[in-house]
């Protein structure tokens, strides 16, 4: 078991004083009370205040608990376990019926793209985008209003890559932004719902928005969250604030050369089976999706170099979450493989390896479709 989390020590309390004493408390609402939970700790231990959006079980849970995330350390050989309780900002959870969209000064948005869908969660967004709210999203597939901000995809054809498009047609692209969603973790299916465990420690890069008045809550938000320490340690996983629209394309490299291979014709593979099962044939799909990146604008130092994900994903022992919804009959996840395959079409640069995967994505999702209509009758 993780060694239990003390709470934040004389260290990082006075780091924490400083950051306030610069930075007011902000309120920050985030969908996706999962992978939502780790940018919400991050906050909290940074003295904002989080709302986290999901289901009506898992907010009387998280209102009655708090959160739990484990995370390592570095040169620390276990995980700590950070109580939400334990931590200066404030937390609560909400449904999506319940939030009151005024109370905010940012939205993050963590779910997975095709749970924007449901009725309650559409209804939100329409509040939130009514209310232009700037939203940092750290989901995997980027917002559509977010790619209309990039010239050269702004005309293109891309809904079909989205469970449904209409969801942010009300967004200006402006207030959106993307973040790279780099650290890995997963809910422990042993553990309850306000339980996540940290594999990958990395940062989250975000692009800026185009208002400076949203940039300074952003950069506001970043620097807090580096003054924390915990017990005089340095607490990984940073959010990272670019000028650059184009560093969280970095990680459709990455997806397309791990995540979305650990779907097979048959059982899940782990990231690092998918990668390091033919390293040549990684490195060139890897190499395309860069090439196709630096086509719409990207800066080669906005990029992650093949061998560094190369050796990150040797850690990875688990099929990716898409991989692992696949596998359980869900009938919709995100397609960042498919929304590369349009682009690198449209572009006129399209690659065989991408089109397989997408096509076996395709395969194995209409299985579980058919699989499902057929046990109905």
């Amino acid at each position: 078991m993780p060694a239990t989390c003390p709470r934040i020590a004389a260290g990082a309390q006075k780091s924490h004083d400083i950051s306030k004493g610069r930075n007011m408390a902000r309120n920050i609402l985030i969908l996706g009370a999962s992978y939502g939970s780790l940018l919400g700790t991050k906050l909290l231990m940074a003295g904002h205040n989080v709302t986290l959006v999901c289901r009506a079980k898992t907010a009387e849970l998280i209102n009655r608990d708090g959160t739990e995330v484990r995370i390592k350390l570095r040169d620390e050989a276990v995980h700590r376990a950070i109580f939400s309780r334990d931590l200066p900002g404030k937390l609560d959870a909400v449904t999506p019926a319940d939030v009151d969209v005024s109370r905010y000064d940012m939205v993050g948005l963590a779910m997975q793209e095709p749970q924007y869908t449901n009725h309650t969660v559409r209804v939100l967004m329409v509040k939130i985008a009514a209310a232009k709210l700037p939203c940092l999203s750290i989901m995997n597939m980027p917002p559509l209003p977010y790619l209309k901000r990039i010239p050269a995809l702004a005309g293109m054809d891309l809904e079909e890559a989205y469970t449904n498009a209409q969801v942010w047609e009300r967004f200006e692209p402006g207030l959106v932004t993307l973040c790279s969603p780099d650290p890995q973790a997963f809910r422990p299916p042993e553990e309850a719902a306000n339980v996540l465990h940290v594999g990958l420690p990395t940062n989250f890069k975000a692009s800026v928005f185009a208002d400076e008045k949203h940039n300074k809550v952003l950069r506001e938000l970043e620097a807090d969250i580096d003054a924390v320490t915990l017990d005089g340690h340095d607490v990984p996983v940073k959010l990272k604030v670019f000028d650059s629209l184009f560093v969280p394309l970095a990680k459709w490299s990455m997806l397309l050369t791990g995540n979305y291979r650990c779907i097979t014709p048959h059982e899940p593979q782990s990231i690092r089976d998918a990668v390091h099962g033919d390293l040549k044939r990684s490195q060139t799909i890897y190499d395309h999706v860069d090439a196709i990146a630096r086509r719409l604008g990207a800066d080669p130092q906005d990029q992650v170099l093949f061998a560094k994900y190369a050796k990150a994903a040797e850690s990875l022992l688990k099929p990716s979450s898409a991989a692992r919804a696949v596998a359980s009959g869900a009938p919709f996840i995100e397609r960042v493989d498919l929304l590369v395959k349009l682009i690198s079409h449209q572009l006129g640069v399209p690659n065989p390896e991408i089109d397989r995967t997408v096509e076996t994505v395709d395969q194995k999702l209409n299985e579980k479709i058919v699989q499902g209509g057929s046990g109905a009758q």
